[in-house]
């Protein structure tokens, strides 16, 4: 895979598929094959450019406080570095994060924005779950198990785990076979979800944005969709009404089908 230097670091991505350029930013503590069930569709119609963030997979892990700001910098770098051109920007959770800065400091980098599980500003109840995630990872002194057994139930409804319970164990063991995080850079990129607050910026957002949320999740419910949708210009709305926080696992068909619909609307 790839690797260019961008903003001070490492950054390393992968890129399939041709058309207009996709940048994906993956979620917390993932690396850039998080969006393989999405990508194996995307990449029939966009050139799909999936990076790892500062802190986790293959890129650069350096010391210091990180911020989805710094993040967005970083993705802004790479997008440079890269020779990527104005791009369809999409992002789940901290990837969603990133990509609402980058699409509010460099809207000329930025064609269309899709935020799923996304959020404004960290408010206390979110604050209370990542502050948990963040106990258990240094308790298993494991980032990997960490997010199998406390971030997992999170993300998937209990219907997924009692219905199919060997996928659930197919994705962790695909967590397990990933290039995860050691526990201290997980404590800098989850400081970033804790500080994150893009309220200011929001206006500034000049792309047209796809916002989704999974009806059942909790972490990042429907509470937020009225600031974001409110504070952009030009938003969608959607709600998959049988997930909870990742809706691109837990229904994959239906997710893809709804999110290219978006970005081939806002393509050409």
């Amino acid at each position: 895979m790839p690797v260019v230097q961008a903003n001070g670091i490492d950054i390393n991505y992968e890129v399939q598929g041709e058309g207009e350029p996709m940048v994906l930013i993956p979620y917390l503590a993932a690396d850039q094959a998080c969006y393989a069930f999405q990508v194996a569709e995307y990449a029939k119609h966009f050139t799909c450019y999936s990076v790892d963030l500062r802190g986790a997979g293959l890129s650069g892990k350096p010391e210091g406080e990180y911020t989805t700001e710094l993040l967005a910098d970083d993705v802004a770098a790479f997008m440079q570095a890269a020779g990527v051109g104005r791009a369809h920007v999409f992002g789940v959770s901290l990837g969603a994060s990133v990509g609402t800065w980058l699409a509010a400091k460099y809207p000329e980098q930025v064609k269309s924005l899709s935020l799923h599980s996304a959020w404004d500003k960290t408010d206390p109840f979110l604050t209370v779950i990542v502050e948990g995630w963040r106990l258990a990872a240094n308790a298993l002194d494991s980032v990997t198990e960490m997010v199998i057994q406390s971030i997992f139930p999170f993300c998937f409804t209990p219907e997924l785990y009692a219905a199919r319970p060997e996928y659930v164990d197919s994705l962790a063991e695909f967590v397990r076979s990933r290039p995860m995080p050691p526990v201290d850079a997980f404590m800098r990129q989850s400081g970033a979800v804790l500080a994150h607050d893009a309220t200011a910026i929001l206006g500034s957002i000049q792309a047209p944005t796809l916002i989704t949320y999974g009806r059942h999740d909790c972490v990042t419910s429907t509470r937020f969709a009225a600031p974001l949708t409110e504070g952009i210009a030009d938003t969608e709305l959607i709600v998959f009404e049988d997930c909870a926080h990742a809706a691109i696992y837990e229904d994959v068909e239906g997710f893809n089908q709804q999110t290219l619909d978006f970005l081939q609307r806002r393509s050409g």
